[in-house]
């Protein structure tokens, strides 16, 4: 766009007005409309990856897990998770069972995994209404 301004002596904006007056399907139609959400990169803890991976997930929910990239920390993992802030927070609650409760064992080291999660979530995505 740049080069274009230059090469017809004006401004970058008047090339941008031109562009979206002869290409008027490539804009917005509706101002209205939603803007989609842009994916949030977090990284998991591998106990919660390893807990939702045995659980019933939905099709998004399971390609976030199996598009994930894992990195070594240790003794365990983390799995570095790329997906919009609403599937994010979709895992966060599939991932309850592991505080206890509802006749659950309580794995202590499995529900400081989910808190950690739960705070990179928080702290990145503002909940919903």
């Amino acid at each position: 766009m740049a080069a274009l301004a230059r090469e017809h002596s004006v401004s970058r904006g008047a090339i941008r007005t031109a562009v979206v007056n002869l290409l008027p399907e490539y804009t917005a139609t509706d101002p209205g409309a939603p803007v989609p959400e842009l994916p949030v990169v977090l990284d998991m803890p591998g106990k919660v990856a390893d807990f939702l991976r045995a659980a019933e997930l939905e099709p998004v929910e399971r390609v976030t897990l199996d598009q994930g990239m894992t990195v070594r920390r240790g003794q365990g993992y983390t799995l570095r998770v790329s997906t919009a802030p609403a599937v994010h927070r979709q895992l966060l609650d599939r991932c309850q069972p592991l505080d206890g409760g509802q006749g659950t064992p309580t794995v202590p080291a499995q529900g400081k995994a989910r808190r950690e999660y739960e705070n990179r979530v928080s702290a990145l995505i503002p909940t919903g209404p």
